[in-house]
């Protein structure tokens, strides 16, 4: 997979997949474990784990651990720049189509 250094392109492509939207969304409504987010997804452990691997090097999860349990929840960042760049494209497809 191809690594990208900026932040909106390291959430661009996290943000790719349909499981790690999937996870995101999942994690809107409440904290869970690696173990949870395995029997919500049917994945191993060791799938989830690449994919909150993922969503933590985008800023959009962070974990931690507390006993053998390891935890996940929203990250600091907010896609800001990523809808500001949507939004901008989309009005440039308005004017040439609109």
């Amino acid at each position: 997979m191809v690594q990208y250094s900026t932040g909106p392109d390291r959430a661009f492509s996290a943000l790719s997949d349909p499981t790690r939207r999937g996870i995101l969304e999942r994690l809107a409504h409440r904290d869970a474990s690696i173990s949870e987010l395995a029997l919500d997804f049917k994945m191993t452990l060791t799938g989830v784990r690449k994919h909150v691997r993922v969503l933590e090097g985008a800023g959009l999860v962070v974990t931690g651990k507390i006993g053998r349990r390891r935890t996940c929840r929203v990250g600091p960042r907010r896609l800001a720049d990523e809808a500001t760049w949507i939004a901008r494209y989309h009005e440039q497809l308005e004017e040439r189509f609109g």
